[in-house]
């Protein structure tokens, strides 16, 4: 019975768009609050759990999404969605991403890498700031406006290049329009001279759980160049959804 307290713990903590107090966690679950708190500590010492001073909130910690990780990559789950990405990335030329939301940054799952020998480095298991990428703009698009405002008060919008929005009234102007146009986009904000697009992977409900993205150098392709692939992302994330959402 205490083993499927905690996995309940874990399993809301991984579906919910901002920290969690112990009011919420013990409501939520139905755990009373002494249990929660003694569960909760104790995943905390093994880095399941994270506790957020400012919010007086619970996150998953690095030691849940290390699991996770594992877990796809010794899957056959896994194995389908690198074929996929893998056929995604042979038809554009360039390097493919499977990435999921983690607290306020972006989780690489997977990727299929270009042949080019110019590419960015960013092996599965890698975290990127959510503020400045493809990928994590798409997930703050998505949320809904209180949760989205919630989520930025606790990033750093960090400068990462010339071209990162760091002012959050513009981080809000941009995020509808990514918002509208159901697509994310780094036009060289993470990393100078990459570009990206990042379309979602949904729940039946509507509920984005991962992203299918794509990045390229401006040296080989322009934003709008990349864009042209947008289709074909779409393609591959409506393969990817049965696989990700059951």
């Amino acid at each position: 019975m205490r083993g499927l307290r905690v996995l309940r713990l874990i399993e809301h903590l991984a579906t919910a768009n901002h920290p969690q107090t112990l009011s919420q966690l013990a409501f939520r679950t139905r755990i009373p609050k002494a249990t929660m708190m003694r569960t909760l500590d104790s995943l905390e010492q093994l880095g399941y759990v994270l506790r957020t001073p400012i919010e007086r909130g619970y996150v998953l910690g690095p030691a849940a999404a290390s699991l996770a990780l594992s877990t796809l990559r010794n899957s056959a789950l896994m194995r389908a969605c690198r074929s996929i990405l893998g056929t995604l990335t042979a038809e554009i030329g360039e390097t493919c991403n499977l990435t999921v939301p983690a607290g306020d940054e972006v989780l690489y799952v997977d990727r299929v890498d270009t042949d080019e020998p110019l590419r960015l480095h960013l092996p599965p298991g890698t975290h990127v700031p959510m503020h400045c990428t493809a990928s994590g703009k798409l997930f703050l698009s998505r949320l809904p406006v209180f949760d989205q405002r919630k989520l930025l008060s606790l990033i750093n919008l960090k400068r990462m290049t010339p071209k990162t929005i760091v002012d959050i009234d513009l981080m809000e102007a941009e995020l509808k329009r990514i918002e509208a146009r159901g697509i994310g986009i780094d036009n060289e904000e993470f990393v100078r001279g990459m570009v990206a697009v990042a379309v979602p992977i949904c729940t039946h409900d509507g509920r984005t759980v991962a992203a299918v993205a794509c990045h390229a150098p401006t040296a080989r392709q322009s934003l709008d160049q990349l864009m042209e692939n947008i289709p074909k992302l779409k393609v591959a994330a409506l393969k990817l959804q049965p696989l990700l959402t059951g």
